[in-house]
């Protein structure tokens, strides 16, 4: 072919492999003008026609409108200012995707009701400022009027999820779970009552020097043991209990007796609230963070080492 053979629409359509019910279309929009017609009066096309019916196929691969492509083919738009907005209106429509297959996923496995799943649907949605806010009042219900306040900021930055702009399937469904938690009055009680009881603590550290931490000193000291496969309510378990109990009760500013491992043990029961932990889990899916080390068996073995020694 050169520049001066013309083609008819049949010709147009074996060369660019077009049907000749398309090429006419496109035709009959202005997308692709003929260059002339026969003395018959058939369209004739010149050798641009094969490279803009190119163009126009491949942008329509692309998912452009008709109007858009017929600006950028007449130059009346720049192609990559096209190109740009369209692949931005096209990551927002992929995230809305993956938003509802986040909530169809979750709900074909947890069999959910035609309330959760509303509400899983409402909370997928929301906004990065409105995720903002529902967690903001989360933490702040939490943690807000403390005495101890300023102590917990870096608590608090580390316990809000920050869904990235796109997110994978797991992100959203933990991002959704844990936007149920956050609201759920039980949960928002639960560790309300764990930081009022470590504000109490860091009060009494800033009297008596740097501050110490129960659950810090009951993983230090009951790990080994449960490694160790020492069994909590044997005699080999006396020492391990006296280890951690005799720092704790430094710490609470009370003698080492019955009542304080009593306490002691409602103490780390709370603490080792499942709700608690599943919110970490959860958090560090949303975050893209490791996993969190499961203190669930250390607080299980300290409990029943604690119980079994203050028994009547």
């Amino acid at each position: 072919m050169d520049g001066d053979t013309l083609y008819s629409i049949g010709e147009l359509a074996r060369r660019t492999g077009l049907t000749v019910k398309t090429i006419r279309f496109y035709s009959d929009r202005g997308i692709v003008a003929p260059t002339d017609r026969s003395p018959a009066g058939y369209r004739l096309y010149n050798i641009d026609a094969v490279a803009r019916l190119d163009l126009v196929r491949t942008l329509r691969e692309l998912g452009l409108d008709l109007p858009t492509i017929r600006k950028v083919v007449d130059r009346e738009l720049s192609l990559p200012e096209v190109a740009a907005a369209h692949a931005e209106a096209l990551a927002v429509q992929i995230r809305v995707l993956r938003l509802r297959r986040a909530v169809l996923t979750a709900v074909a496995e947890r069999g959910s009701t035609l309330e959760e799943t509303e509400l899983m649907h409402r909370l997928a949605q929301l906004s990065e400022d409105e995720r903002r806010r529902l967690i903001g009042d989360f933490l702040n219900a939490v943690f807000g009027g403390l005495d101890a306040a300023p102590a917990f900021a870096g608590v608090m930055r580390s316990m809000t999820p920050e869904l990235p702009d796109n997110p994978e399937t797991e992100q959203v469904q933990a991002w959704v779970e844990l936007a149920k938690m956050s609201l759920d009055p039980g949960f928002r009680a639960v560790v309300r009552r764990m930081a009022e009881d470590q504000a109490a603590e860091q009060a009494r550290s800033d009297m008596m020097g740097p501050r110490r931490d129960i659950a810090a000193v009951v993983r230090d000291q009951v790990g080994p043991a449960l490694t160790a496969g020492i069994d909590p309510a044997s005699p080999q378990a006396d020492p391990i209990v006296a280890a951690f109990t005799a720092p704790c009760a430094h710490i609470l500013g009370r003698p080492d007796d019955v009542e304080l491992r009593r306490r002691l043990a409602i103490r780390l029961e709370s603490v080792n609230d499942p709700r608690r932990e599943r919110y970490l889990q959860l958090l560090a899916v949303v975050n893209g963070w490791p996993a969190p080390e499961s203190l669930a068996p250390v607080f299980d073995w300290a409990v029943q080492a604690l119980r079994v020694r203050t028994q009547q």
